[in-house]
């Protein structure tokens, strides 16, 4: 589990393709204390598995999987990556409870600044709509990120001096293709009232008793 407040940025030290999976070597651009083989580090908000560390390096695995789902396929020796280490009990949670399982690609659709800010407009698959309020919490590459308006299939996000100059959002670009992690806490809501909705809708779908008379204000 992650938070979405990045811990600093990393460069891509190596790409070892084999078929459709891919081992990177990152090297973060700050100390990692305390580090251990098999610890979970989210890159670019893709939560992966620290294989093992070696000179200022950590070595991860990304599956076929998760290299058609995430922007990882577009990385190469030299890609600057946000990092952030998985979130421990009884440390604060400043951003918002973030899985590190991405949902989908999202594109970058304008970017205006806005004072001192940049505004970033992304469009996304519309079917994930439902998964983003106003005013909700997005991750965006792993950062997370406060909805300041939305609407089918799009989203826009208010990016302030600091986040721009400490994370990877600064390279972004219009067209540039970015992963998109909803609120974990919507998507299990969604999940749960979906058959209960279902089931209403079914019950309702051309039939009208006296329930449904009283429902609708008759």
């Amino acid at each position: 589990m992650f938070t979405g407040l990045i811990q600093g940025t990393g460069r891509v030290a190596a790409v070892e393709k084999k078929g459709l999976e891919t081992r990177f070597t990152v090297r973060p651009g700050f100390v990692m204390h305390d580090h251990r083989p098999g610890e979970s580090i989210a890159v670019n908000g893709v939560c992966l598995t620290a294989e093992h560390f070696s000179r200022g390096a950590f070595h991860v695995y990304a599956s076929a999987q998760t290299m058609s789902v995430t922007n990882l396929k577009d990385l190469s020796t030299g890609s600057h990556v946000n990092l952030e280490r998985a979130l421990a009990l009884g440390e604060r949670l400043g951003g918002h409870l973030v899985s590190g399982h991405v949902d989908c690609l999202a594109g970058v659709e304008d970017i205006q600044a806005a004072g001192e800010s940049r505004q970033i407009t992304l469009v996304f698959p519309e079917e994930l709509s439902p998964q983003v309020i106003n005013r909700g919490s997005v991750a965006l590459d792993g950062v997370s990120l406060t909805i300041t308006g939305c609407g089918p299939g799009w989203l826009q996000v208010n990016i302030i001096p600091a986040t721009w100059k400490e994370t990877t959002i600064a390279q972004w670009k219009k067209g540039a293709q970015v992963n998109m992690e909803t609120d974990i806490i919507g998507k299990y809501v969604q999940n749960m009232l979906g058959p209960w909705l279902a089931d209403k809708m079914q019950d309702q779908s051309g039939r009208i008793d006296m329930d449904f008379l009283r429902q609708h204000g008759f």
